[in-house]
């Protein structure tokens, strides 16, 4: 089983592996600091995108466990296993 982080700004969802702690300080401190660009990496590969956070921006992280599914059928996504962290200032 897979931890898949969800990453919602703004109304867009961003789905990020472990860990996350490092985004999620960064993320805190550009809001802190009145606004500030971070870089929100790629689930897999790639540069990822560039994202502006600023005071009162909706910032919501929750997770999503990927359960490995028996041979020939598709991977489904289980319920959201933690609360939402709400990073709004």
């Amino acid at each position: 089983m897979a931890i898949v982080n969800r990453l919602t700004v703004d109304g867009r969802d961003y789905f990020l592996p472990e860990p996350v702690t490092q985004l999620k300080t960064a993320i805190l401190e550009a809001i802190k600091a009145g606004g500030g660009y971070v870089n929100i990496p790629p689930l897999r590969g790639g540069p990822g995108i560039d994202i502006l956070f600023s005071p009162g921006m909706p910032v919501t992280w929750s997770q999503i466990d990927v359960g490995e599914s028996p041979a020939g059928e598709e991977p489904v996504a289980a319920a959201t296993t933690t609360a939402d962290d709400d990073y709004q200032l």
